[in-house]
């Protein structure tokens, strides 16, 4: 099932993102061109999906989740063009293909990520992606604002480029990652549910711990993808983490214990959705997915 609705939900997502890389002039060519090189070179689409899936979840089309769906692949995007940089993790490999300062230049993929980020937020106010009220698009604006600046993603990047060998315990990790790689996977859930413009304070509640406990799930299973995997399947360089010496649950937990806290989180997940019908089975596989991926 999940491969069927991650295929459709990628056309979907794909489909909106295309025409957001029109160039207005000419001299904007080659930074519009790393942009869309940037977002449009595969990918998952995991983020996307998970707000389709909870806009589903709550009975609305999953249409009214385009702006969502794009805003958060689009901040993904940029965060790992920046991410990717020699100032940060260093990397030459993204998706199987040479990362944006590689096939372009450091400081077009800088200006890449730059646009890649505000580009996002003009997705999330176009009615035509996003036909909210103006009240829910103000609403979302401000989920992903949070999620994605210094109180959450990029907090998180920051502690984490501050951690490389030093030991964190097992609370000072998840704290990291709950910004790097949660915080995002939190909004994606939550602005899905926003776009359906029939989200309930409680249902809220419930999808918010679903989310939290998927974004822990996630960042657990790269962990030891990066320890179990190649670079052929990962996309990315194998043992990337391990070289750079930072902190991960298999180091910190062990790698069976790390396996068995991702399973954890799982069920973890899958019981924050009681309340919800067969309308949400999409997010149960999703949380399924996560933790089995191998890539």
């Amino acid at each position: 099932m999940i491969a069927a609705y991650q295929a459709l939900c990628q056309q979907r997502v794909d489909g909106a993102l295309q025409d957001l890389f029109v160039p207005p002039s000419a001299e904007l060519t080659r930074l519009y061109q790393a942009m869309r090189y940037s977002v449009m070179n595969g990918g998952k689409r995991v983020r996307p999906l998970l707000a389709y899936a909870a806009c589903e979840a709550l009975g609305a089309d999953a249409t009214q989740a385009n702006g969502a769906a794009c805003a958060v692949e689009l901040i993904h995007a940029y965060s790992l063009v920046h991410d990717d940089l020699p100032a940060m993790d260093d990397d030459d490999l993204r998706r199987g293909q040479p990362t944006t300062h590689k096939a372009f230049d450091e400081a077009c993929a800088i200006l890449a990520g730059d646009g890649l980020q505000s580009l996002a937020f003009t997705a999330l106010l176009d009615p035509a992606l996003s036909p909210q009220s103006d009240a829910i698009r103000l609403s979302m604006v401000q989920v992903l604002a949070q999620a994605a600046g210094p109180a959450g993603m990029v907090g998180g990047q920051a502690i984490d480029l501050g951690s490389v060998g030093l030991q964190l315990n097992q609370q000072a990790l998840e704290f990291m990652h709950r910004h790097k790689t949660g915080a995002l996977i939190e909004a994606s859930v939550r602005l899905g549910a926003l776009a359906s413009a029939r989200a309930q304070p409680s249902q809220l509640e419930c999808l918010q711990t679903y989310a939290q406990a998927v974004g822990l799930a996630f960042q657990v299973q790269d962990d030891i993808l990066d320890v179990e995997s190649d670079t052929a399947t990962l996309g990315k360089r194998q043992g990337a983490d391990i070289a750079l010496n930072k902190p991960t649950y298999p180091a910190l937990l062990g790698l069976d214990a790390a396996k068995a806290y991702a399973l954890d989180l799982r069920d973890q997940a899958l019981h924050a959705l009681r309340p919800f019908d067969a309308a949400a089975e999409p997010l149960r596989e999703l949380a399924r997915y996560i933790v089995a991926r191998r890539n």
